[in-house]
């Protein structure tokens, strides 16, 4: 009976992998099933993400991604794809006429996040299984379950496009771990491609798997056709996601989107790995002579032709990196958070580090297995490292992790499984599993005391009331107007109220968001000035919402500080709002 159980769990792990995304799944919806019925679309990208999609329904141009609802009357400047706007889309036209738009809307923004998270799960148990063992499928779905900010990535309503490129980075993990050439090259070219026509985030990682693949063949000349396949698919993926999603701001040499500033470069290293499969090179010193070389030239080549992109690709000047992104908090390292943030973050990333040294010393004298382990090690390695530059790291660095700590777990659970005692192998492997998984550590660090600031407290409480439909639906029964409010809270103001703002946390709208910074900053006459010029009619602000505590911090005489304190000018005239509103609006007087 053992043995046969243990063959339909090998046999059959497709469905056993299924049946583990649809429960999963269930779960994720019914703890969020509070939230989905609020439409509590909780990060500003999520609340861009359904405008864009309305906008696309409503008959917005295919490669125009502007969001006319802010900064009018130009739009701001978006810098993403259609990619993930096509599966809300496609559900929210096939469900209105059976829901009404408000609940296809809700069951979009539900099943959406899922959908990549089935792709993650599938790709994850498939490098477990290529690597470890047949049956180690298990461990590799259950630490990518564990995997705390991965996992929030693809829980409903978070529809922005971070859970398609895990789900993208997952796949090309999978591609360096397989053993037919041919299919690997195509899987991380394609991969690649369609997460870097989404967005340029997964870009260093899967810049490292591609010269993974290239050193295999260094050390493999045999490896060829699984380069050649790579530089194929990348090129003609790469190319293909240009014509089909590159929007029309995004066909300018832009640094921070498919543009033709990267498309050139993914051609060029594309014809590189088809040329260098090629070459008749026999030695492995050859073969690192001529891609060391040719991978020179594509670097030398793009400091001359995009000198502009040598830097951050965002491209933001000193001062919008003064006035705002220094004030992100995704942007900060990870050490600059509280404990329990950074024990949820890196457990799983050391449990996975400890994991690729433990198989890389297991397999130093096998070259051949030695070598997709080597890959991804040092992969994971660099991830772990960003999370010393920024946080939102976090999600990769735990995704790329997963392999090794399936290791690890595979490695201990094997010795404690052969331990002689029932009780001893009992408790072995569920202490194997606490202890990688992170849950030890993390369940561990919530008995450390941790004393919150009434301060604190008061800008938690805001930060949960002020998004909601309730808090909001006061402001929405006012006369459809254009408002002043905060940078953070203006892409969750267009998507439930009928207002236009003037921008949202976009890098590439810099006029308005240094201009809405200064507002807050500078004098009421300085933004009396700014709400003439631009035609405002309201002015909004939630005391104490994250936001706020920056500027009555660094400008305690702005105007923002004043309105907070009660001390309001006479060109504005206070609007009734209910007695609990967390919000102070006002009119502007004409």
């Amino acid at each position: 009976m053992a043995g046969a159980g243990s063959d339909f769990y090998t046999r059959h792990w497709r469905l056993l992998v299924a049946l583990a995304w649809v429960l999963t799944s269930a779960v994720l919806v019914y703890h969020r099933w509070g939230a989905v019925s609020w439409f509590a679309l909780g990060d500003t990208d999520d609340n861009m993400r359904i405008m864009q999609v309305r906008a696309l329904l409503a008959g917005q141009d295919w490669y125009d991604m502007r969001q006319y609802r802010l900064d009018p009357p130009g739009g701001a400047n978006i810098h993403w794809s259609r990619i993930v706007d096509l599966p809300l889309a496609g559900m929210m036209l096939l469900l209105r006429p059976i829901f009404g738009g408000p609940l296809a809307e809700k069951i979009a923004v539900t099943i959406a996040p899922l959908l990549p998270m089935v792709i993650a799960m599938g790709a994850v148990a498939v490098t477990s299984r290529r690597l470890l063992s047949p049956k180690a499928w298990v461990l590799g779905v259950v630490f990518l379950l564990c995997a705390h900010s991965a996992r929030g990535m693809w829980a409903p309503l978070r529809i922005d496009h971070h859970g398609w490129q895990l789900a993208m980075l997952a796949l090309a993990v999978a591609a360096l771990a397989d053993q037919r050439k041919a299919r690997g090259g195509v899987t991380l070219g394609l991969s690649t491609a369609v997460s870097l026509s989404i967005g340029l985030e997964m870009l260093v990682f899967l810049a490292l798997a591609g010269a993974a693949l290239a050193l295999m063949w260094v050390y493999d000349e045999k490896q060829g056709r699984r380069l050649a396949s790579y530089g194929a698919s990348l090129a003609g993926g790469c190319a293909l996601g240009y014509l089909l999603f590159t929007s029309y701001d995004n066909r300018l040499p832009v640094c921070d989107a498919l543009s033709p500033v990267w498309l050139s470069a993914m051609a060029a290293a594309g014809a590189v790995a088809v040329l260098l499969a090629f070459l008749p090179l026999s030695s492995q010193l050859a073969r690192l002579a001529a891609a060391a070389g040719l991978g020179a030239l594509i670097i030398g080549g793009f400091a001359l032709a995009w000198p502009h992109c040598l830097g951050r690709l965002e491209g933001v000047s000193p001062e919008l990196q003064d006035l705002w992104l220094e004030n992100v908090r995704e942007a900060r390292p990870i050490y600059t958070h509280n404990l329990r943030t950074i024990v949820a973050v890196i457990s799983l990333p050391i449990a996975g580090l400890i994991g690729y040294g433990a198989m890389l010393w297991r397999l130093r004298r096998r070259g051949a297995d030695l070598i997709p382990w080597s890959a991804l090690a040092t992969i994971a390695l660099a991830a772990a490292a960003m999370l010393l530059w920024q946080s939102r790291a976090g999600a990769p660095a735990q995704l790329l992790a997963v392999p090794g700590a399936a290791a690890l777990g595979w490695l201990l659970m094997r010795w404690m499984l052969g331990l002689r005692l029932m009780p001893l192998r009992v408790l072995g492997v569920v202490g194997t599993f606490v202890l990688v998984s992170g849950l030890a550590a993390q369940n561990l660090v919530q008995l450390v005391p941790e004393k919150q600031p009434k301060r604190i407290q008061r800008v938690n409480r805001a930060n949960g009331t002020c998004p909601t439909l309730a808090a909001l639906k006061p402001v929405a029964q006012q006369p459809k107007g254009y408002v002043l409010t905060f940078l953070d809270l203006n892409p969750r103001l267009i998507a439930v109220t009928h207002h236009h703002g003037v921008a949202g946390p976009y890098h590439r709208n810099q006029a308005a968001i240094i201009e809405l910074m200064k507002t807050w900053r500078g004098s009421a006459e300085n933004a009396r000035r700014t709400i003439a010029r631009r035609g405002i009619d309201y002015v909004l602000i939630c005391p104490s919402l994250s936001e706020s505590t920056i500027y009555s911090a660094e400008a305690p005489n702005g105007f923002y500080a004043q309105l907070a304190k009660g001390e309001v000018p006479a060109w504005l005239d206070p609007i009734a709002l209910p007695a609990d509103s967390p919000y102070k609006m006002w009119r502007v007087r004409r």
